[in-house]
C-alpha cells in the first residue's frame, strides 16, 4: 500500500511556508521603523488558506526572469497595517507591535514544525512496521 504523503503531511507544509514568508514581512517592517513613508505590511493568515481551499499553493511571479516556487501568498494578498498612531513622517510601523508579532509568529512556526516532525516520526514507525 502506498503512503501518501500529501494526505499524511496534510496543510503543514504550506502553513510553514506562510509563516516564513510572514516573518520576512514583519522583519522588513522591522527593518524600515525609521524610514519616512514606509508603510507597514501583514498577511491575514486566515483569508490566504481559506482562499487556497486546500489546493496546493504556487508562488505568482510579476516579473518573467522571477523564479517559480511554492509560496503561500502573492502581494495580493499583503494587507497594510492600520497605526495605532500615525507618525508626522507617514511611516505607520510601530515596532512594538511589529515585534510581538514576529515573536508570535516565530512560535507558531516552532510549533508547525514540531508537529511536522511528530508526523514524519509516526510516518517512519508505520514504514518500519512498529
Amino acid at each position: 500500500m502506498a503512503i501518501s504523503f500529501d494526505k499524511a503531511l496534510g496543510d503543514l507544509p504550506g502553513h510553514l511556508s506562510l509563516y516564513g514568508e510572514r516573518s520576512s514581512l514583519l522583519a522588513a517592517n522591522i527593518a524600515n521603523a525609521d524610514t519616512p513613508g514606509f508603510k507597514a505590511r501583514d498577511i491575514d493568515f486566515r483569508s490566504v488558506l481559506g482562499k487556497a481551499g486546500g489546493e496546493k499553493m504556487v508562488m505568482k511571479t510579476t516579473h518573467a526572469d522571477h523564479l517559480g516556487g511554492s509560496s503561500a501568498v502573492s502581494s495580493a494578498d499583503f494587507l497594510y497595517r492600520i497605526p495605532i498612531q500615525p507618525s508626522v513622517d507617514g511611516n505607520t510601523v510601530d515596532s512594538q507591535v511589529e515585534q510581538a508579532e514576529f515573536a508570535q509568529n516565530a512560535v507558531r512556526y516552532q510549533s508547525t514544525l514540531t508537529f511536522l516532525n511528530s508526523k514524519f516520526r509516526g510516518l517512519r514507525l508505520a514504514i518500519k512496521g512498529e
